[in-house]
């Protein structure tokens, strides 16, 4: 709410700068005073402006503050220090607003992609997947809550060398039928399997170099498909798939579509594609140097330096005539954006228990008439890991040099740094470390070595672990009540620990920490809204009651002042939503969960709600919390995290 009435404290000051000094400036900067006391919003335009106006800027700030128009909603400004003005709310009014929720609704147009997950299909997914899915579900949960139309992608790469190496696995190394690796699709943890097996087969390449020629035998058959391998190929990535949206399910994560390698080959994505970069001389062929033979990316004004060919020209078709992982995924992009004159076939794959659909690619001779339309969209946001950063500016780059400049600005590599381990929950995990390990900050995982942690491993000792708490304090509470509270503490725990990191930063993931009821947690703002929601409970009333009271604010305020600032930072909510949008940064809602549970907490400490004999009062305290209630599951929200009856 407070997001618009800042526009509309720029929109006036700017209109008056015209008015009075005939200059425009385009964007002003809105910092806060130091002190809550001075007001909400000071700004510093007058030192801009001193040398342009040859004015001293306190001059240039008393005339403004002087010789303003009122603005609706603020009281008049007040000139501070050596030329900042200060503009105070009107607080009472802002407060009856905030508790009414008003709010302006915005329309957009164009749909917006997100991609993110894309776990190769060839074993269980792990705790570095994890940070992918729950930074791009929550992302998601961001631009739905801010209006937007959203497709979830979740790109299955089914063709590629992981799975190749498992269909190794079981054919070469436990020579088993195609009836007998179908049999075993049906265990529950068949993805645990692919697990051990990728990394044996990992081991199994080392020991002799014939065996590594094996892996490309299988790959190109599987890459080619029409023959056994690449059958056998499909039925283990599909199995694997399956747990995978099982396991993100236990998350609240979903998808709407799974586009997937086999039909960016097979229905000749890439030939469309290449005809298109071609034709724009986006490609060129390459007649010298180390890229003879291979088709590479233009990069304007370097096709030749001094007569030699461009060394570090980027291949997009290899000399033997594959295309590499850039060119299918340019090909790929064009599709998203509309922009290839090619649709995928497509057919339900699996159905959630909310009735969720989810789509998967197919031929479309194979697939079903009356499908949603994907593809297409206005916007692409690309979650992975930030070593794919390479890859990612020479799509993009592609796009831009076809001609679709509008397209290439609406694309973001929405990247992020690895998940770790510390040293101690890799001890609690039963992982023999050594004393070098020990002493370090964190410790790698490598699922090739079989040395991670499998994610449903981590949710499922996450829940016996919240699950025990819960037992301790609630024994009066049935088995099944207090396990399903258990598992939405755990599930905020996982999600808030993943989000509360910016996307820069290495993560080192410990249980004892995530887990924590103090500090930066997830337990920690949802015990936030359970205490709120006790207090509603013991005074007999909802919530939504307390916020409909005919409150004196100003009054309120004016007596204790420091419950302002509980208000001011309900007030901030959507705002900081809209930051995590445009900063592509979900880490700040964290921050601001915690902030709202923190000034909730020394609110509650600080003042004896229900027994307050004061009935204004005691109603201007209800409406508080109420209001504080109301936001911070707002932000848990969009966060993916919801709150329990009790804690």
């Amino acid at each position: 709410m407070y997001r618009s009435l800042q526009q509309r404290l720029i929109s006036a000051i700017q209109a008056f700068l015209r008015q009075k000094y005939d200059v425009h400036l385009p964007t002003l900067v809105v910092d806060a005073p130091p002190k809550v006391e001075m007001g909400e919003y000071a700004l510093p335009f007058s030192f801009e402006l001193a040398k342009r106006l040859r004015k001293a800027p306190r001059k240039i700030a008393e005339e403004v503050a002087t010789e303003l128009p009122p603005i609706e909603g603020f009281e008049k400004p007040e000139v501070a220090g050596a030329g900042y003005i200060n503009f105070r709310l009107k607080r009472g009014d802002a407060a009856t607003a905030l508790a009414k929720g008003e709010s302006t609704p915005v329309t957009h147009d164009g749909k917006i992609l997100v991609e993110h997950t894309s776990i190769n299909p060839n074993k269980a997914a792990h705790i570095g997947h994890l940070r992918n899915s729950i930074l791009g579900d929550t992302f998601v949960r961001l631009l739905r809550a801010a209006g937007r139309t959203v497709d979830i992608q979740n790109y299955i790469d089914n063709t590629g060398v992981q799975v190749a190496d498992v269909v190794v696995g079981f054919t070469h190394i436990e020579n088993k039928s195609k009836a007998e690796i179908t049999a075993l699709t049906e265990q529950p943890k068949f993805d645990y399997y692919c697990w051990d097996l990728y990394a044996h087969t990992s081991q199994w390449y080392e020991q002799a170099a014939e065996n590594k020629k094996i892996r490309l035998e299988v790959l190109h058959a599987i890459e080619h498909g029409g023959n056994e391998l690449s059958e056998i190929a499909e039925i283990i990535s599909r199995a694997v798939l399956r747990r995978h949206l099982e396991t993100m399910d236990r998350l609240g994560i979903e998808y709407d579509f799974l586009p997937r390698e086999s039909e960016i080959l097979r229905l000749n994505f890439w030939a469309l594609a290449f005809e298109q970069l071609k034709e724009k001389g986006v490609l060129y062929f390459e007649t010298e140097g180390k890229n003879k033979g291979c088709w590479v990316m233009t990069r304007p004004g370097r096709e030749r330096v001094d007569g030699q060919p461009d060394e570090d020209a980027k291949v997009i078709v290899r000399s033997n005539g594959t295309v590499g992982y850039v060119g299918k995924d340019i090909a790929y992009h064009l599709w998203k954006f509309g922009l290839l004159g090619r649709d995928f076939g497509y057919k339900k794959f699996y159905l959630y228990p909310n009735g969720q659909q989810v789509w998967i690619s197919c031929d479309p001779a194979e697939g079903e008439s009356d499908h949603p339309h994907f593809g297409g969209v206005s916007e692409i946001y690309n979650v992975i890991d930030t070593r794919q950063s390479d890859p990612q500016e020479t799509v993009k780059e592609a796009i831009r040099l076809l001609g679709y400049n509008d397209k290439a600005d609406h694309y973001t590599h929405f990247s992020y740094e690895m998940v770790a381990l510390t040293p101690r929950c890799a001890i609690d995990l039963g992982y023999d470390v050594s004393e070098d390990d020990r002493a370090k900050s964190y410790i790698e995982v490598s699922g090739r070595k079989g040395f991670g942690v499998k994610a449903d491993d981590l949710i499922d000792k996450l829940i016996d672990a919240a699950t025990k708490e819960v037992d301790s304090r609630h024994p009066e509470l049935t088995e099944s009540e207090r396990r399903e509270i258990g598992t939405q503490i755990a599930i905020g725990a996982l999600r808030y620990f993943m989000l509360k990191y910016t996307k820069a930063s290495v993560i080192a993931f410990d249980f004892k920490e995530a887990l924590a009821f103090e500090g930066e947690t997830g337990p920690y703002a949802q015990y936030a809204v359970v205490r709120a929601t006790n207090i509603f409970r013991k005074a007999g009333i909802a919530p939504g009651d307390a916020l409909a009271y005919n409150v004196d604010f100003t009054k309120h305020f004016a007596e204790t002042a420091e419950i302002w600032e509980v208000w001011l930072m309900a007030g901030k909510t959507s705002q900081i939503l809209e930051l995590c949008i445009s900063q592509s940064e979900p880490a700040y809602a964290a921050k601001h969960a915690f902030q709202l549970a923190q000034l909730f907490n020394n609110f509650y400490h600080r003042h004896h709600i229900l027994t307050e004999e004061d009935e204004g009062r005691k109603k201007f305290l209800l409406a508080t919390a109420a209001v504080m209630r109301r936001e911070l599951i707002a932000v848990l929200a969009a966060m993916g995290i919801s709150v329990p009856p009790v804690m």
